[in-house]
């Protein structure tokens, strides 16, 4: 599978991380299981990731089964990758929530050429602007 699929348990704890994952992320199946999502959570977002988890573990709801969601996160090297996901929940027979798998895309390269292509539209739009004020050179 070319995505990503990462599981973790109710406290956080990963339990499943896929070849795929290895590759995006950069930490071995051995160093990630059992690990807090943190290690792939950038630290300036991990307390707004957490609330999201802990509140979809006790609702058992989350918007982002159908929904992708695009956030940053954190390569073993440092770096900083853009994904986008969706969640699926996983219930134990008394309908309580035991765990979250994640289906992850890296979107960096996308990310970095659409930021590119806005700006360039942005660059000629401006362009544009200043050359429409000038003098008309059309007889």
């Amino acid at each position: 599978m070319g995505d990503a699929v990462i599981a973790a348990d109710a406290s956080g704890a990963i339990t499943l991380w896929n070849p795929a994952a290895v590759r995006m992320f950069g930490f071995e199946e051995s160093e990630a299981l059992g690990k807090s999502l943190d290690i792939i959570t950038p630290h300036r977002h991990q307390q707004r990731h957490w609330d999201g988890y802990y509140k979809t573990m006790e609702t058992g709801k989350t918007k982002y089964g159908n929904d992708l969601l695009k956030v940053p996160a954190t390569h073993k090297d440092g770096r900083t990758l853009s994904i986008a996901f969706t969640v699926a929940m996983l219930f134990t027979p008394d309908e309580k929530v035991s765990s979250i798998v994640a289906v992850i895309r890296d979107e960096t390269a996308r990310f970095a050429e659409e930021r590119d292509l806005k700006k360039r539209i942005m660059e000629l739009e401006t362009r544009m602007a200043s050359n429409a004020g000038g003098p008309d050179t059309a007889r």
